[in-house]
């Protein structure tokens, strides 16, 4: 279905980077103290920080400064599903969560991706 998950409003967005991005530094952004916010989907790190829902207080903000994979894929804000590894997930789930890479890479710069993650392609 084309145009499925484009934007509302036109985003401009930079080309991506392909910079390394310690653990530590995307659990530092995590929106606290007016500072980046990041969210990590199958290694790769999204600037989120314009959208108050990855704000703390925000309905998103369990993903902030995480790999946010397996919950995505199984269309869950539990703390518990926010982790990295999503190849045992289902078929369908597989597909959701491929459906928020290209959501997120359609809404928001990436910034790098996730030194050591073993949870790409």
């Amino acid at each position: 279905m084309t145009g499925k998950f484009e934007p509302k409003v036109p985003v401009n967005l930079d080309p991506p980077k392909d910079d390394p991005i310690a653990v530590e530094e995307l659990v530092a952004a995590n929106g606290t103290n007016g500072g980046k916010t990041y969210v990590a989907i199958k290694g790769i790190v999204y600037d989120v920080s314009g959208n108050k829902a990855y704000q703390p207080g925000g309905s998103y903000h369990v993903f902030a400064g995480k790999d946010a994979s397996r919950a995505l894929g199984k269309t869950s804000t539990k703390a518990d599903d926010v982790r990295p590894e999503w190849q045992d997930l289902d078929a369908k789930e597989q597909g959701v969560l491929n459906d928020w890479v290209t959501f997120f890479s359609k809404r928001y710069n990436v910034v790098g991706r996730v030194v050591g993650a073993n949870n790409t392609e």
